[in-house]
């Protein structure tokens, strides 16, 4: 019999975590929604409480590691990035390979302007789990990192990588651009250009490149 009652608690146990975690995601994309149609306030409210139901999860059960992940995301999105690290850190000595903490760290890192460990992170990540949900970002960031670095080749491959992966993003070929700006590369700083423009209408930086170069090409 308290084999069976100890059987019977653990199950409604891991059923409370996993509603407590299916809201938090919830609540968490709800504001990631609202903050893409500029609804700052709504979305404030929405990843208060999915901090809310994260921290209480953890509470009652510190080794949930979906816990950790979706509270450091909704830092992330309040631009929290101290308590990203704090919180990613916690979740790390929970499970040490937990990628998805590591990437969304690595954003923090960089944001917070240490590159060196952003770096880390990133690389990490991307050769961990090659086909990750953020490998593209991950890219991305290490292409960022390296622009800023000025190792322009360096960021060259990065940038290119994550355009590979994901080719619709109107920012990431306007910094391949900058790059291939910065190489003297201009048929292939026009193309990124162009295709930035293309991608945004409009995009005043993107267009500003796109005469710089063609300016200095003579094209």
């Amino acid at each position: 019999m308290l084999l069976l009652a100890n059987q019977m608690l653990f199950s409604q146990t891991a059923a409370n975590s996993e509603t407590a975690i299916v809201a938090a995601r919830q609540k968490f994309n709800a504001g990631r929604d609202l903050e893409s149609k500029n609804r700052m306030d709504e979305a404030g409210s929405f990843y208060s409480e999915a901090v809310e139901l994260c921290l209480d999860e953890i509470a009652r059960n510190a080794r949930n590691e979906m816990s950790y992940v979706i509270l450091t995301w909704t830092l992330q999105r309040q631009r929290k990035y101290a308590d990203v690290l704090e919180w990613g850190g916690r979740g790390l000595r929970v499970n040490p390979d937990n990628y998805p903490l590591i990437e969304v760290m690595g954003e923090a890192y960089f944001y917070l302007e240490d590159y060196d460990r952003s770096l880390r992170c990133m690389e990490h990540y991307a050769n961990a789990v090659p086909r990750g949900d953020r490998v593209s970002t991950a890219y991305f960031f290490i292409g960022e990192i390296f622009r800023l670095k000025k190792k322009y080749l360096h960021a060259d491959i990065a940038y290119s990588t994550a355009l590979r992966l994901e080719p619709n993003l109107p920012l990431w070929w306007y910094r391949l651009g900058l790059v291939m700006e910065a190489l003297r590369e201009y048929p292939r700083a026009i193309d990124a250009f162009e295709r930035a423009v293309r991608l945004r209408p409009g995009y005043p930086e993107a267009g500003q490149g796109l005469a710089r170069v063609k300016k200095a090409s003579g094209a």
